[in-house]
């Protein structure tokens, strides 16, 4: 059974830096993509940054060049750090892992049999 379980949450102030964690069991990072969502109060959920198996690192316009994707094979982890951080990217942020494609930004796509995590909360003030 495929389960993610996301941690490093928290509050900060605007311009600070945070790295989410995301640990991956019943799963290889060989064989699925791995992605980070989020998702405001009253906002649709947004796919922020996705990796494929082979590395391929895609991510949303909102957050591109400050948030990077990465995931470490040894530890089954997978990683979002997130730079210069702004009272917009408030959210409840969420890792998904998927044996197809994960798609993020407009038109984001996830399947049916990805495995969602339950979210770990990040708030940050102006």
């Amino acid at each position: 059974q495929v389960q993610v379980v996301e941690s490093g949450g928290g509050f900060l102030q605007a311009g600070g830096s945070l790295r989410l964690s995301c640990t991956a069991s019943g799963l290889s990072f060989a064989d699925y993509s791995m992605g980070w969502f989020r998702q405001a109060p009253g906002k649709e959920r947004e796919g922020v940054a996705s990796i494929d198996p082979d590395g391929t690192t895609t991510y949303a316009a909102s957050v591109k060049g400050r948030f990077t994707i990465s995931k470490d094979h040894d530890k089954n982890t997978l990683y979002l750090q997130m730079n210069s951080l702004k009272p917009e990217d408030t959210a409840m942020y969420y890792c998904v892992a998927d044996r197809d494609t994960i798609r993020v930004g407009d038109g984001w796509h996830v399947s049916d049999s990805g495995a969602w995590g339950q979210g770990t909360q990040v708030t940050v003030s102006s």
